[in-house]
């Protein structure tokens, strides 16, 4: 089997959980990076944490979403904590992305697409005339133009994107058996690799209950 790529989402600010989380997933199957998101990033000890976080593939999940000079601003703030990875919404508009390209450095920046928890029908409540897919287009177009690291979108538009976006494709929505929780768009951990997925994010189907059996559960599908 070849070594597949995956973030665990550390949704909590149990620095305890998160420790257990890092120290139960290293295994030579499966590459893990860590994931940390707003939940982490914004609690009392969660800089302190990832300042001390060495040798680990890390993802701060920002999803910037402002003007421009804030966007850049956001990137240089947070660069002594050395992130492989951040995030900025798309929808922020092509001079906010390359303005925190432009200071991104070494940092890969990461466009966010149409986020996994919204659909057809969500989107038309909030003012907009296209579908989803038509909307991911434009968004990996514009992700395309100001030069980004990487996109993530759903695994069930990987496909649609790879015909414009040609680098690094991260995917949430990853559920082993269709229980979809607030997600909409979801697919399998292998339907999502299938469809041309670099990385997958996977929170709760990995973190929930026993973390060793839950990670052999995903070898044993990757495997399959």
């Amino acid at each position: 089997m070849k070594k597949y790529k995956v973030f665990i989402a550390c949704d909590t600010t149990n620095i305890q959980k998160i420790k257990k989380i890092i120290k139960l997933s290293n295994n030579d199957k499966i590459k893990f990076g860590y994931k940390f998101g707003l939940e982490f990033l914004n609690s009392k000890n969660g800089r302190k944490f990832l300042s001390t976080l060495k040798n680990k593939v890390i993802f701060g999940d920002y999803k910037i979403s402002d003007i421009p000079n804030t966007s850049a601003s956001v990137i240089k703030a947070v660069k002594d904590l050395k992130f492989n990875y951040i995030t900025i919404h798309i929808n922020s508009g092509l001079n906010a992305l390359k303005s925190a390209k432009k200071v991104a450095g070494k940092v890969k920046l990461i466009g966010v697409t149409t986020l996994t928890s919204l659909n057809d029908k969500s989107l038309k409540e909030m003012g907009y005339n296209n579908n989803v897919n038509k909307v991911v287009m434009k968004q990996a177009m514009l992700a395309k133009i100001a030069n980004l690291d990487a996109i993530v979108c759903s695994p069930k538009e990987v496909k649609l994107v790879k015909k414009i976006f040609k680098k690094e494709i991260i995917t949430p929505g990853i559920r082993f058996d269709f229980k979809s929780d607030d997600q909409k768009r979801v697919l399998t951990p292998k339907q999502a690799y299938d469809n041309g997925s670099n990385w997958l994010v996977i929170g709760r189907p990995i973190t929930k209950g026993n973390i060793k059996k839950n990670i052999q559960k995903l070898i044993n599908h990757l495997d399959k």
